[in-house]
């Protein structure tokens, strides 16, 4: 893995999900009665054998939750590692 990289840049990060076949999704079962989305992921469908345990969403949804938690994407720009972490 090369230098992991933080970024908040919707740009950067729908680019970089995209060219690494990542779509933006919630962890089935973590919704909060209507009060947020659930657990936020960049799932990788065709690199994943547990495609039944995330719900594909739109990037504008992905990105309202990523803003309200006040989160970053840690990842590696040349693999697939990737984590939603603090922006502090």
């Amino acid at each position: 893995m090369s230098e992991a990289k933080k970024t908040t840049n919707r740009k950067e990060i729908e680019e970089w999900a995209k060219k690494h076949g990542g779509v933006p999704s919630i962890i089935k079962g973590t919704e909060n009665d209507g009060k947020g989305e659930g657990v936020l992921r960049i799932h990788f469908p065709k690199k994943s054998d547990s495609n039944e345990s995330f719900e594909e969403i739109s990037w504008d949804e992905f990105f309202k939750e990523f803003e309200h938690n006040k989160l970053a994407l840690l990842h590696d720009p040349n693999g697939n590692f990737n984590k939603l972490v603090n922006r502090d």
